[in-house]
């Protein structure tokens, strides 16, 4: 089992109120980063949001009403990763994750990449970059940048259209990255037909709009560009690693038609569907990338272990599931705006919650052992000597437990 961390770098109140200043909660980062990379964390993947979430509360149409604070605060994955890759030796930097509908788009992002890339050569570090890229799961982080409805047939078909819009900002950015000279008229095009709609009734009613009941409604691009190429372009693309954040399964067919690109995946996720997905991902991943192995779908978890001192292991399991039920509480309150028991009681049963020899069982249990678990501590807490700590018992004690249960096993 490989074990990877995730850091959210969210300024939201903790279950006591707590909101850190931006740049205690940077220096935080980094404090845990730093831990990890001493730790033998594999790669250490960022959250990038765009834009206030505080602020869009008062927009017409708000995403978060409820939220509180910042949902993050690493805005420019880039140059956060370079500074990451600065202060450490050993742990690679990975975006989770980029959304290439906001920030300039496509065309910008994939030139930020690539610039990151060329900038580690310089510098003789050959460490991937791990690049998590979606179209946002905040709608209104795009929006400012033209990710609207043109049109009253587009209103209709939103959010479905946004689906198309993703497919056709990835090839733009996977092509480009790729080294290859692109115009619009080379990229896909859009047409809605029936299938891309989950009732027959939002496709009727798309139709309506248009005007005609025709099988097929095209759609003109999103983006409109004669032929560019990105610069820099002689950079090493095997320190370039893909991961797509969508669970569409026909998205994760279509990226991959350009590179190998990987997908992400929750530990919240049916067994089935997991399944389902390498299975798809065995038959369907680029073959620039070799065979696909379990590790190349990174599956997010929350953490809550405690190994505090002073305490006994049943002691220990009941402050773990009092921390947990705490910051899961506060999360939902932030999203929803209300406390809902069996949405908390949900997540904290995929979590991962107890002592040390608790949260070894439950990962044998939920994982295979071929998984690359993303391992989440830094969720609604702030205190980072205590994360931190949280962090080495993991590794120290979590970790090796986990090898050895598999080997018995």
């Amino acid at each position: 089992m490989e074990h990877d961390i995730f850091f959210s770098i969210s300024q939201t109140p903790d279950a006591n109120g707590h909101i850190p200043d931006e740049q205690t909660m940077l220096r935080n980062y980094f404090e845990q980063l730093e831990c990890a990379d001493s730790l033998g964390f594999g790669v250490g993947w960022i959250a990038q949001a765009h834009l206030s979430t505080e602020t869009q509360k008062s927009n017409s149409k708000p995403v978060v009403p409820h939220w509180q604070g910042e949902v993050g605060l690493c805005t420019d994955f880039p140059q956060l990763a370079m500074e990451s890759f600065r202060r450490t030796k050993n742990i690679e930097i990975g975006s989770a994750v980029v959304s290439i509908l906001a920030s300039g788009g496509p065309i910008a992002q994939a030139e930020r990449i690539a610039n990151t890339l060329q900038l580690l050569a310089v510098n003789d570090d050959a460490r991937k970059l791990h690049v998590g890229f979606s179209a946002g799961r905040f709608e209104f982080m795009a929006r400012p940048y033209g990710i609207v409805p043109r049109t009253a047939v587009e209103e209709a078909a939103w959010p479905t259209l946004r689906g198309q819009i993703f497919l056709e900002a990835s090839e733009i950015f996977l092509r480009l990255l790729r080294g290859d000279v692109v115009s619009s008229d080379s990229v896909r095009s859009t047409t809605l037909t029936r299938e891309n709609f989950r009732s027959e009734d939002d496709w009727k009613r798309v139709q309506e709009v248009h005007g005609s009941y025709d099988n097929a409604i095209k759609i003109d691009r999103r983006y409109v560009f004669e032929d560019i190429r990105i610069v820099p372009n002689t950079f090493d693309r095997n320190q370039l690693v893909l991961v797509a954040g969508t669970h569409d399964a026909k998205a994760q067919v279509f990226v991959n038609s350009f590179l190998p690109v990987r997908v992400f995946n929750l530990s919240i996720t049916q067994p089935d569907v997991i399944e389902a997905t390498h299975d798809r991902m065995r038959s369907c991943f680029h073959p620039d990338g070799g065979e696909w192995k379990r590790s190349d779908m990174p599956r997010t978890s929350f953490v809550f272990v405690n190994d505090e001192p002073g305490m006994t292991p049943e002691q220990q399991r009941q402050a773990a599931h009092r921390e947990a039920d705490e910051a899961l509480s506060a999360y939902w309150n932030a999203l929803e705006g209300t406390i809902d028991p069996n949405k908390v009681q949900n997540a904290a049963q995929n979590a991962l919650i107890g002592n040390v020899d608790d949260v070894a069982q439950q990962l044998v249990e939920r994982f295979h052992p071929e998984d690359r678990v993303m391992a989440w501590f830094d969720f609604f807490n702030h205190d980072s000597a205590r994360v931190c700590r949280n962090m080495r018992a993991y590794m120290e004690k979590v970790a090796p437990r986990v090898e050895e249960l598999l080997e018995g096993a």
